[in-house]
């Protein structure tokens, strides 16, 4: 028991022992980050840049996709590192990090979510007070308020979890550090850690679940009464994308946490990381830029302004006199 309460380190589910499975992994994966990653810092600079979409939900969503950028880098990178140099070994330290970061982005994008689909609502359903329900200023606080709870949910989980300990083994069943893989690591009682998840699952996802599911209900209801043409069609346009990125999300991580302990081990364990670390992140960027007109009509401007100012530059570059000249004479 004391030397494995001294454990300094664990080792993560290897992919394969062969090295062309493992690179290919590596660059399958690094391939999808990649993309992630674009996706989500090209939707958060169009949305800083563009004025047009200084409004409420796209200042969420601009929110979303850096936090989707983060959470998807806390994970993706080490594993692909990992694979290709044939290394498992992370240190407590470093899972303890990788277990309080992975519940700090969930919880935060999932009250990101919820309080989008509140802007919704307000949007559709009570157009008139919309300025007053979400302004710039409660934006603001809801999301430093959103922040600051999800780090005392993330250290209270983490802790829980990290006072236990190790005994049964040091191999944990999953590509990157999670809470119940380790829970069947420790030689400790885990029944009140196990109630913990579940509780905060149940309040805290059932709760936003429930309260999205009955702003869609007064949203669709009140599209159903515009008359057919382009507001319903604008409407549905801001409203479905938003719902399939909190089905993927939500089902997704009631999956990975409240499953049965027999299907998280092995392969299937694996298959449920991914999905839950990956896929929301990747989801994100494409939904929302290929359903929603706004987006692409905002990068399609974006990229001609740059484009434009590209030219003039060459231009200038290579007609220093001459555009001097006429800009004098212009004066």
């Amino acid at each position: 028991m004391t030397n494995s309460t001294m454990m300094m380190d664990f080792l993560l589910m290897e992919i394969s022992g062969m090295w062309d499975l493992r690179v290919f992994y590596a660059m399958f994966f690094s391939l999808i980050y990649v993309v992630t990653l674009m996706g989500n810092l090209i939707i958060a600079a169009v949305t800083t840049l563009d004025k047009s979409l200084h409004t409420p939900m796209y200042f969420f969503l601009r929110n979303l996709s850096i936090l989707d950028s983060c959470y998807i880098s806390v994970t993706v990178p080490n594993s692909c590192m990992n694979s290709l140099l044939g290394a498992s070994s992370i240190s407590k330290a470093g899972c303890a990090a990788q277990v309080f970061l992975v519940l700090f982005f969930g919880f935060v994008e999932l009250l990101f979510l919820t309080i989008m689909a509140h802007d919704r609502f307000a949007a559709i359903c009570r157009p008139l007070h919309y300025p007053v329900i979400m302004s710039p200023r409660l934006c603001v606080h809801s999301t430093l308020a959103i922040v600051l709870s999800g780090i005392i949910y993330a250290s209270l989980h983490t802790n829980n979890t990290f006072r236990l300990s190790f005994c049964h083994s040091r191999a944990v069943q999953q590509l990157f550090c999670d809470i119940p893989s380790l829970l069947k690591l420790s030689c400790s009682d885990t029944f009140s850690n196990q109630i913990s998840i579940f509780v905060s699952a149940l309040v805290i996802g059932g709760g936003s679940f429930t309260y999205i599911i009955k702003s869609y209900i007064h949203i669709f209801s009140t599209v159903l009464r515009f008359p057919v043409g382009v507001d319903r069609k604008k409407a549905f346009s801001t409203c479905v994308p938003h719902i399939l990125v909190v089905s993927v999300f939500l089902w997704s991580g009631f999956f990975v946490y409240l499953r049965p302990s027999a299907m998280s081990s092995g392969m299937m364990g694996m298959v449920l990381s991914v999905f839950y670390s990956v896929i929301p992140p990747l989801f994100n960027p494409i939904i929302y830029s290929l359903r929603n007109e706004q987006i692409k009509f905002a990068i399609r401007k974006l990229m001609t302004r740059m484009l434009y100012s590209g030219n003039i530059l060459k231009i200038k570059e290579a007609f220093p006199i001459q555009l001097s000249h006429c800009h004098a004479f212009h004066n």
